[in-house]
């Protein structure tokens, strides 16, 4: 069965978030830094017959070539395909947006999600970690 994919708005920006919040511990997001981030981006949630198994954020390119796609899958719906399916779902749209790099970022600890991204080609280009934090970001780029 396909994922269902649909665009966040209103009360689906609550389901969004709870899954950044669940994937990424270290920087929860509020209510409102949500809503901010809705009109810049394309915020997605992926359900399989009703469940919800994922969000992605795509941003659209900002330099008039590098878009960042972020797929985020729930633990318990790892590695059954909804993440490659999800992720090649969001690089079409980033590229219908012209990107012609591709970048993700993921947190150091999320050990699931940095295997997935460097099993589907992206490679790594840049570690930081933002005020506060001490678990690091992992920046990434699909090559050429």
């Amino acid at each position: 069965m396909p994922l269902d994919i649909v665009v966040v708005t209103g009360p689906l920006l609550d389901d969004w978030r709870s899954i950044h919040n669940a994937v990424i511990p270290t920087a929860p997001l509020s209510a409102a830094e949500v809503t901010e981030r809705a009109p810049r981006n394309r915020l997605t949630v992926a359900r399989l017959s009703g469940e919800l198994v994922g969000n992605a954020t795509v941003r659209p390119p900002h330099d008039g070539a590098t878009a960042t796609v972020i797929v985020r899958i729930l633990p318990e719906h790892r590695c059954r395909g909804h993440g490659a399916a999800y992720l090649e779902a969001e690089l079409a749209q980033a590229r219908s947006m012209g990107a012609r790099r591709i970048e993700t970022v993921v947190l150091e600890s999320n050990a699931d999600g940095l295997r997935f991204a460097l099993a589907h080609g992206f490679v790594e280009h840049d570690r930081y970690l933002r005020d506060g934090d001490t678990v690091p970001f992992i920046d990434l780029h699909l090559p050429g």
